[in-house]
């Protein structure tokens, strides 16, 4: 039986480390799928699994779990990055930088009413706990992580702040919900309208692409060629098929506009009446029914040597005969701008004749297996120029240290920056989603078993003997209190709509279960498109805000 001691106790056996983990994270992640009154904690219960195993003893050598936790770690907030980085700069625009702003005060808030308990505590609970209670009252692990890193440069060797985030994360998803339930009865919510009146509102379509049936009436443009005409229009579009006398063809720039002429255009959603009112009036056409034969398909981008190419360089139209109408891009249509930037994992829609688009295709590369393979080499690139950059001091006047973005930190801004910028550097930066939260759960589940294996020692202690529920109170007020005081503003000031405050709740304290039950009780998307909205840059808050005030005040 002495290999069953060494399996079970040995902290030095690998075996033992692997079936370690293998165990807390398989029984976390099956015991966090079990609903209560709808609501669940996902992968954060690998934490309490690994609580549970730390305090009875089933542990391994500290090197090994600090190891472990900060890669899975890096591996998390690295791919996070990589998913928000193309949406960043794009969540400022118009209404998103309303909702961004809600969302900033939301995390400022936070920030101030755990400083103002630890400051009224009197030193009761320390600084670095607190910070714990913090995540765990808006359930950031990624900030926790952060967190840990910052203590780590400062030789911490107090308490393990995941305590306090045990303690206060499972009254925060409750809190975090609650606020929404609240919110709904103190505005005496009406759910119908306040669906209705997101149907209602004009979203922003600016570089949505819209497609029109018209026919030429318009006598000016009586022998004019289409260069001409978007000249005096100066206004884009895409003249993909025109039927002059019965036939049908593809146009080019210089194909000239008869009277009675039918056109296909594409342009974007905010200039289609003015190029109606230019051109003419809307018809029904049957293009599929003329008598040249002419098809429409999309086109996977899959070679790496067209990332960062502008469309408008591909000459597809003068090289291969064809039109590009539009681009898919993760799930979302976009106008076929000559400017615009195209990617691996793009969606070309062509038209024209059938050997012309296989011509096309085969310059794209139109290859699925291509992208089932990962770009390991872009994303271990991305950590090492992230490692480098989380390794940089700042230093600060005034401050008793330099300031380190960290392990967490820096692979966070070089991911954003690769997701956004990459295509321009020949960068590929696309995954699947599926590749990419795989990535990410492997990650989170490594950091989550690791941190709650080294706090499971001391846990049952802090709450019983010391001040485990008092922790539980700290990390609820933080929760509540700025979540409904911004909430009443956004609500009252803003009149933002009911269904996307609860995206904004969920978002900004960047919690699944809540916009899982806003998605719930919602029978539109404005919760997960708030919920977009502000989760990167609250992401990105969350994780430096800890490191900060550890930094600032220890």
């Amino acid at each position: 039986m002495e290999w069953l001691e060494t399996l079970l106790w040995d902290p030095t056996s690998v075996a033992h480390i692997v079936c370690l983990y293998a165990f807390v994270i398989s029984v976390g992640v099956l015991l966090g799928k079990i609903k209560v009154f709808g609501i669940s904690l996902g992968v954060t219960f690998v934490l309490f699994v690994g609580i549970l195993m730390g305090h009875f003893g089933f542990t391994s050598e500290t090197h090994i779990l600090h190891f472990v936790r900060e890669f899975g770690l890096i591996l998390f907030v690295f791919c996070i990055g990589l998913q928000v980085g193309p949406s960043f700069s794009s969540s400022f625009k118009k209404g998103g930088m309303t909702l961004n702003l809600l969302a900033v005060g939301i995390v400022a808030f936070n920030i101030i009413v755990t400083l103002a308990i630890y400051f009224i505590a009197n030193g009761r609970v320390e600084l670095p706990m607190m910070i714990g209670i913090l995540y765990g009252a808006v359930t950031n692990t990624p900030g926790l992580g952060a967190a840990q890193e910052a203590l780590n440069q400062l030789h911490y060797t107090g308490d393990p702040i995941a305590l306090g985030y045990a303690c206060a994360y499972p009254l925060g998803v409750i809190g975090i919900i609650g606020c929404m339930i609240a919110l709904r009865y103190i505005f005496r919510i009406n759910l119908k309208k306040e669906e209705d009146s997101i149907k209602s509102q004009e979203t922003d379509m600016r570089h949505q692409p819209h497609m029109l049936h018209l026919e030429v009436r318009n006598e000016s443009l009586e022998g004019k060629t289409i260069i001409e005409v978007k000249d005096f229009l100066a206004r884009p579009f895409v003249c993909s098929r025109i039927r002059h006398d019965g036939h049908v063809s593809i146009p080019n720039q210089d194909t000239v506009f008869h009277l009675g002429d039918q056109l296909f255009i594409v342009c974007s959603e905010e200039d289609a009446a003015a190029v109606t009112a230019f051109i003419g009036p809307e018809i029904q056409v049957d293009w599929e029914k003329q008598d040249m034969p002419m098809v429409s398909r999309r086109i996977l981008v899959t070679k790496s040597e067209i990332n960062g190419r502008k469309l408008g360089s591909m000459h597809f139209r003068s090289m291969y005969g064809v039109n590009v109408t539009r681009i898919n891009r993760s799930g979302t249509d976009l106008f076929a701008d000559p400017n615009l930037v195209l990617q691996v994992g793009d969606r070309v829609m062509v038209v024209g004749q059938q050997d012309a688009i296989e011509r096309v295709a085969s310059v794209l590369g139109n290859q699925l297996k291509r992208l089932d393979t990962p770009n390991i080499v872009t994303i271990f690139v991305g950590i090492f120029l992230g490692i480098l950059l989380g390794s940089l001091p700042f230093a600060f006047p005034g401050m008793p240290t330099p300031v380190k973005l960290g392990l967490a930190g820096g692979p966070l801004v070089v991911a954003i920056l690769i997701g956004r910028f990459g295509h321009k550097l020949k960068l590929v930066t696309y995954t699947t989603m599926s590749a990419n939260l795989m990535l990410r759960e492997i990650g989170i589940v490594l950091f989550l078993a690791s941190v709650g294996i080294e706090a499971g020692e001391h846990f049952v202690q802090t709450v019983v003997e010391g001040d485990g529920l008092l922790y539980v109170g700290y990390g609820f007020l933080i929760t509540i209190i700025p979540l409904l005081i911004m909430g009443v503003i956004a609500r009252l000031y803003y009149k933002v709509n009911y269904f996307t405050l609860m995206g904004l709740i969920a978002g900004s304290t960047t919690d699944p279960p809540a916009l899982a039950y806003a998605n719930q009780v919602s029978g539109v998307d404005a919760p997960s498109v708030g919920y977009s909205t502000v989760y990167p840059l609250t992401m990105f808050l969350r994780i430096l805000a800890g490191q900060m005030i550890l930094l600032t005040m220890m």
